[in-house]
């Protein structure tokens, strides 16, 4: 599989499983990808063309990466052998820190399960 799809399938498609590792630095480049836009707003004048620019950018950003962490999100529940429709928690304050630790620091099936025959491959 090229890298290309590989990332494609990583960040917009909810087949399939991915580690803890995956899970985390997926979700570290979203959350890079969504402040950049964020940070460039805050340096430049107020009402400005350019500030415009950079908020819609921004939004862009947020929006892409609003998918990409629920996608991300599913595929760990599914190396956990839960269904993906557990991911919307992640939307719940407080709740969501809590689900976001467990993603992150509880191990995956091993071997295959109902989602995937292994870890960070489409199913």
């Amino acid at each position: 599989m090229s890298d290309r799809i590989q990332l494609s399938w990583l960040f917009f498609r909810t087949s399939g499983r991915v580690s803890r590792a995956a899970y985390f630095l997926g979700g570290l480049l979203v959350a890079i990808a969504q402040a950049f836009p964020l940070y460039r707003f805050t340096l430049v004048p107020e009402g400005t063309a350019e500030s415009e620019t950079w908020a819609l950018l921004f939004m862009v950003a947020f929006l892409g990466s609003l998918w990409s962490n629920v996608a991300l999100a599913i595929k760990r529940l599914h190396d956990l052998g839960k269904p993906g429709m557990m991911a919307f928690v992640l939307f719940v304050p407080v709740v969501s820190i809590v689900a976001f630790l467990v993603l992150c620091l509880f191990p995956g099936d091993p071997g295959p399960n109902r989602y995937g025959s292994r870890t960070n491959a489409p199913a």
